[in-house]
Formats: C-alpha cells, sequence, structure tokens
C-alpha cells in the first residue's frame, strides 16, 4: 500500500481550498496513493491566534453534509482520503475530520483535547472512534490530541492499525527560534509523531499545515513513521507529499512478533 500525508497551506476561500484539495488528490492519484491525509482545517484554515488580539475571522463553518464534503468524497474515488473542517453542528462547532471514498463517509472524529485559545471558536468532542477502511482498520487524531498517550493508545486498544493525525501545528509563540527546524514545538511534533508510533505499534500518517494565519507560522514536517517509530517519508518545512510504500498488517505483525505492547499492557497496576 502506499500511504501519503500533505504538507500545504489552506486559507479562509473554501472554494479554493476544495480546488486546492483535488488538485492534490489528482497528483496522489498519479503517484498510485491508496490513503491520503490532510492537514487539520483543509477546508477554511485554521485560526489566526490563540490568544487576545489575534482575531483573524473564525474559519467558516460546514455542515457534515455539505457540499464542499462531498465534491472531496467525489474526488477521492477509490482513494481513502482524510480532511478536516470546523463542523457546524446545531448550536455549537467542531474543529473535526472526515474520512471518506467516493462511496461515502468511512470514519469521523472531532478534536478532544484543546489549547485555551480555541475555547471561543470549538466545542471539544468526546471520544475516539477505530473504523474499518478498505486498507485496514484505522483511527484519526486532530493536533493536540496527539500529547496525550491514551488518545493513540485508546485507537490502537479499538484495532487502529493505522493512525491519521490531522495538524495545524505552529511554531512556538512565546519562545520562537529563528529557523523552523530549531523550534521548540518543531521537536515535539516529531517526537509525539515518533514516540505514538513506536508506543502502540501502529503506522502513524501526521499532515501538517505549512504557511502563516495571523500570527501562526505552521511548521510543516508532515511524514509516515512506522510502527517501531522509524520515519520513512517526511517533507520537512516545505509544501509537499511524504510518501511510503508499505504493508500495514505485515509491519504492524512484525512490530508485534516478540514484544507485543498492547497484549502485554498491565491496567490493573496502572491505578
Amino acid at each position: 500500500m502506499r500511504v501519503a500525508a500533505v504538507s500545504a497551506h489552506f486559507g479562509r476561500d473554501v472554494g479554493q481550498c476544495v480546488a486546492k484539495i483535488e488538485g492534490i488528490v489528482a497528483d496522489a492519484r498519479s503517484q498510485d496513493v491508496g490513503l491520503l491525509v490532510f492537514p487539520d482545517a483543509t477546508l477554511g484554515g485554521y485560526l489566526g491566534g490563540l490568544g487576545p488580539g489575534d482575531d483573524t475571522g473564525l474559519p467558516p463553518a460546514l455542515d457534515a453534509g455539505s457540499p464542499e464534503l462531498a465534491r472531496v468524497a467525489a474526488a477521492a474515488g477509490d482513494m481513502v482520503v482524510c480532511v478536516g473542517y470546523r463542523e457546524s453542528a446545531g448550536d455549537r462547532c467542531f474543529n473535526s475530520a472526515v474520512c471518506v471514498t467516493g462511496d461515502g463517509v468511512l470514519g469521523r472524529h472531532r478534536k478532544v483535547h484543546q489549547p485555551a485559545g480555541e475555547l471561543p471558536a470549538y466545542a471539544a468532542g468526546d471520544g475516539f472512534a477505530a473504523f474499518d477502511t478498505p486498507l485496514g482498520r484505522m483511527g484519526m487524531l486532530i493536533d493536540y490530541d496527539k500529547t496525550f498517550p491514551e488518545a493513540a493508545r485508546t485507537l490502537a486498544g479499538r484495532g487502529a492499525q493505522l493512525v491519521a493525525c490531522l495538524s495545524a501545528w505552529p511554531a512556538s509563540l512565546t519562545n520562537r527560534a529563528p529557523r523552523l527546524v530549531q523550534d521548540r514545538q518543531s521537536r515535539l511534533f516529531d517526537l509525539y509523531d515518533c514516540a505514538r508510533a513506536a508506543e502502540n505499534q501502529v503506522v502513524w500518517v501526521s499532515a501538517n499545515q505549512t504557511g502563516a494565519m495571523g500570527r501562526l507560522r505552521f511548521l510543516g514536517q508532515s511524514k509516515v513513521v512506522g510502527p517501531g517509530g522509524d520515519v520513512l517519508a517526511r517533507t520537512w518545512a516545505k509544501a509537499g507529499l511524504a510518501v511510503a510504500d508499505l504493508d500495514v498488517a505485515a509491519e504492524v505483525g512484525r512490530a508485534r512478533l516478540v514484544l507485543d505492547h498492547l497484549r502485554e499492557l498491565k491496567p490493573e497496576a496502572y491505578g
């Protein structure tokens, strides 16, 4: 199977975002990609900051059945595609991700863990669901979710062998380094990707925004990580696709052959 994580910038114009998604999907299809993971906030962009005075306007909110998402599914065809958007649900909005093919929706996730600056814009999700796809059982996380080991562990415990993590992860706002690769948040972004893959012995597909929105400068660094925590492909800070070829079930099975972290858990000892 060929899997790919997208590094790209997505702004407020939803029509432009959809057209960009369609172009990237077409490029990925020409490379025989089976799973394509886009960043968080693919449709309408992310916030412009995480504090007072950072208002660049909220991302547009889309209904889960919006025509824009229908266009994404149509573009996906037989490819499995994950995208992020601000979901309108009654009187609340969520930072959401959806996994689709041309046949419809395979899975959904609402971001559970929120930095304080997100609270005015999004309500929190309340769970982590694994779901079946033509490529195997998988789950999704959004951005800050991956900071918490329990999130990825829950998905792995529910059978996910693939985890798609969609991010709009910026450089540090309080102690920004002169070069992105030296930034504290850059180091943490990579650390969490590799640690969560290795802890749970899963294939980890991490996509991130590039460019800037308001005060936020996004890191890129999209990557595919194997179940041993090894980076199989990455984009660094530039826009592009991180593409890796692997047999997910075989890789996960090999990683768990001697040491199977999920089987060897001791929940009774954790209190």
